[in-house]
């Protein structure tokens, strides 16, 4: 992985010197050069936009603030002095505002929650009482600020209580503040800067997808090839069997937000499936995963062959085996490949997995959640494909259909995910938040158009993407993109044949697209490559000669939907 270095800006009601520090000085990806602005002019930084700050080439930007320090009417309820919780909404309204106004200065933006020291202990009982509490009123204050940037992709508000609670007793230094005016205690720096460094490999597309277990003693405790599946320790009123369930439901619980889960196992594969097929307590079935290899070769080289089949990166990778020796051959052989040290003890399985912070992804898709059922989809895929003759036949029985639309509210958050995590079928590999690509497709010579690819198996979801910029008689193609899942289905086709033919109702002469290479998007070039395009080697472009036609595959159904919705804004 590249350590590509990401420039911040920290601003803040008390001094971030020590966190700076911390965040920029962390190995881990990514790295960060950061800039902090004098703690304690928040409000006089945020109204004004032409300060040399927002001048500056910042990747994101960091706003800390304490609720006392930028609301008053809560600083007044701090000392039990009368209040409204109308007044202190009305306050955070307006700094919400604030912050809103300045959010296309940078992007990302991160606004860790309100929180108070432990030691406030407010109204005590009544503290949780609405309109009486201060406990209450904070949460009340959250959530404001949580609704208010509902709406705003490119703001992120990052839950800093579980700082607090890692931090624990070290949370909080009165002597720190009366000293340095510093806030928090070292601990609470730490946990932010693990979260924030998470966050920004979400949005860069970095997110781990896939979850590569082992079976014995991992996902069940025993051998099964030497007790038999009918004894391996597993669910029943027993503590460790228990722990072994309760791993396996927060596995299936990440399936449910788009993680995907494969096994990698030195076993006999026919009984290994049989434990899992067969054993009452088994919360995980067969098509909780997209695959797996289980035999008795290398596991480095099984999870090669098992990404490889699922048109996955090694950098996607997480492996989990309670084997320190199997996790230190994969961690050499495989350095893309993310694996954590794993405890000893099974009842810390469950804990030690959700506490994982490799799956922030800034967007959660209709695409991501039904993404196993689409893996399941593509396995009764290539199962099928293998009883037929031809892949000319194969693809004619599965009967594709492909619904193209334009850039549009409902598909802007796919549309975005997919431009920003796609490296193999990506033609300009170009990154942009939902607002860029939306200010990007409102320019009337720019044109976006998406695909949703569904067949006889099931529906693939937005697979796709190809843009469009007019420049005089010529056309240009910005981006071609298209899922992994989707490669060699003749929906890269389709989609050269929607950009050509709008592109000839233009009236234009020819029309153009610029291959970016990267290490990773050498598969678009082999496609582009046999695309028909004349290809320049010199200069990595493409050109089609627009007196001619191209001809949509003859298996693909195409329904094309016209936008005369008002332009995204």
């Amino acid at each position: 992985m590249n350590k590509q270095q990401f420039r911040c800006l920290l601003i803040s009601d008390f001094n971030v010197d020590v966190f700076s520090g911390y965040l920029s000085n962390d190995e881990g990806f990514p790295l960060v050069e950061t800039m902090v602005a004098p703690f304690g002019q928040v409000t006089q930084l945020l109204m004004q936009e032409d300060l040399d700050y927002w001048k500056g080439d910042h990747d994101f930007a960091l706003i800390w603030t304490r609720p006392e320090g930028v609301i008053k009417s809560f600083n007044n309820l701090l000392a039990y002095d009368t209040h409204s919780i109308k007044n202190i909404l009305s306050e955070v309204d307006q700094f919400a505002s604030l912050i809103l106004n300045i959010c296309n200065k940078v992007q990302p933006l991160f606004v860790p929650t309100w929180i108070l020291p432990t030691f406030y202990r407010g109204f005590g009982m009544l503290d949780m009482k609405k309109d009486i509490g201060i406990a209450n009123t904070l949460m009340q204050m959250n959530l404001r600020l949580s609704e208010l940037f509902e709406n705003s992709s490119n703001i992120y508000l990052l839950d800093s209580q579980k700082w607090i609670n890692t931090a624990g007793k070290y949370a909080f230094n009165p002597r720190l503040w009366y000293r340095g005016k510093i806030a928090f205690g070292n601990e609470v720096f730490k946990e932010a800067v693990k979260d924030i460094k998470s966050a920004l490999s979400g949005i860069k597309g970095h997110s781990k997808k896939i979850i590569i277990l082992d079976l014995d003693d991992t996902l069940w405790g025993g051998i099964v090839g030497d007790v038999g599946w009918e004894n391996i320790v597993l669910g029943g009123h027993d503590p460790i069997g228990e722990a072994f369930s309760d791993f396996q439901l927060a596995l299936k619980s990440l399936t449910n937000r788009g993680i995907l889960l494969g096994i990698v196992s030195k076993n006999e594969e026919a009984i290994a499936m049989e434990a899992i097929n067969n054993h009452p307590e088994m919360v995980l079935t067969v098509k909780d995963f997209a695959g797996w290899r289980i035999n008795w070769q290398d596991k480095a080289q099984n999870i090669v062959d098992l990404v490889s089949d699922l048109n996955l990166g090694l950098q996607s990778v997480v492996f989990i085996d309670e084997n320190p020796r199997e996790r230190s051959r994969v961690r050499e052989a495989l350095s893309e490949v993310y694996v954590p040290e794993w405890p000893e003890d099974c009842m810390l399985y469950k804990s030690t997995l959700l506490n994982l912070q490799c799956f922030d992804t800034p967007s959660i898709s209709k695409e991501d959640l039904g993404r196993t059922k689409m893996y399941e989809s593509e396995r009764q895929r290539q199962d099928f494909k293998k009883s037929l003759s031809s892949l000319d036949e194969w693809l004619k029985s599965l009967r594709t259909k492909i619904k193209v639309e334009e850039l549009k509210k409902v598909n802007l958050q796919r549309t975005t995910q997919l431009l920003n995590k796609t490296n193999q079928m990506n033609l300009a590999t170009r990154r942009m938040s939902e607002s860029e690509l939306v200010d990007w497709t409102n320019r009337d010579d720019h044109k976006l158009w998406t695909f949703r690819v569904s067949d006889k198996l099931g529906d693939l979801g937005l697979t796709g993407i190809i843009s469009f910029e007019l420049n005089n008689k010529r056309g240009k193609i910005v981006d071609f993109v298209l899922s992994c899942r989707v490669i060699g289905r003749k929906v890269e086709e389709t989609m050269l044949f929607t950009v050509i033919k709008y592109a000839r109702n233009l009236g234009l002469e020819e029309l153009v697209a610029e291959y970016v290479p990267t290490p990773k998007n050498k598969p678009c070039l082999a496609f582009w490559k046999k695309s028909g395009f004349h290809f320049d080697d010199k200069n990595n472009t493409f050109t089609w000669n627009l007196k001619n036609d191209y001809h949509l595959p003859s298996h693909i159904e195409i329904f094309i939907t016209e936008t005369h919705d008002e332009k995204e804004s």
